[in-house]
């Protein structure tokens, strides 16, 4: 049964998907707002397929911490559901995102047309700075700014490799960071099946502004894997 309700969700999560791209090149010449409710209204439709298709619920925990208005989340990455879940969880999601992603046919193309912060992840120092400029710029737009502080979808169990993109933003920005664990990757893997059972995302405490590097980054780990690892121990 497992393998028939993957193979229905995969096929009504293509076809979702591709009628969406499509349709929301209209959007091109209307303002941002146009392309955000398409994006969520996107990803809501695949929070039902995984209901009612696949047998995978999503839950959320640490209302109290999700953000609202401008913030810098930074969530655990185990699989592509990590990324567009957010624009439905969260009110004006922008994500950082890899220049490679640009020539992905029209992915590419709503990202920029979202207002996506694009990463050239050779660009070292430069990078970093056109990095905090973006964010800054986004942060006046009142949105919440997602980073993946692992920059790649990491495995089930294993503890991230964080990188410096991060660190930066917070100290450039000056502002709280709201550590998010979750356990997709347990339900939706890098491969065909999705396996019932259910997707917690649980936004964690934000870390205050103002710790030195080092300790920043040390606390973000800890409570990210920490959280995380405690999710994937329920076994739900």
């Amino acid at each position: 049964m497992i393998y028939f309700r993957s193979f229905v969700f995969q096929l009504f999560f293509w076809l979702w998907s591709v009628v969406w791209a499509v349709g929301m090149i209209l959007t091109f010449p209307l303002p941002r707002r146009a392309n955000t409710w398409c994006l969520r209204t996107w990803s809501g439709g695949i929070f039902w397929g995984l209901r009612w298709l696949a047998d995978v619920k999503v839950e959320v925990r640490g209302e109290r911490y999700r953000p609202t208005g401008p913030a810098l989340v930074a969530p655990k990455h185990q699989s592509m559901f990590d990324v567009f879940s957010q624009f439905y969880l969260l009110p004006d999601a922008c994500f950082v995102m890899k220049k490679e992603l640009l020539m992905v046919p029209l992915f590419g193309w709503h990202g920029l047309k979202a207002g996506m912060i694009v990463v050239d992840r050779d660009g070292h120092s430069a990078a970093l700075k056109k990095l905090v400029r973006d964010a800054v710029d986004r942060m006046k737009e009142t949105r919440q700014v997602v980073i993946f502080p692992e920059g790649t979808r990491g495995e089930v169990g294993q503890p991230g490799d964080y990188k410096p993109g991060i660190a930066a933003l917070y100290r450039e920005l000056n502002m709280p960071v709201t550590p998010v664990a979750l356990n997709c990757g347990s339900h939706w893997d890098k491969g065909f099946l999705r396996k019932p059972g259910t997707i917690v995302f649980e936004y964690l405490e934000p870390i205050p502004a103002g710790l030195k590097r080092g300790e920043f980054m040390r606390e973000l780990q800890t409570r990210i894997d920490t959280a995380t690892k405690a999710l994937e121990d329920e076994g739900i």
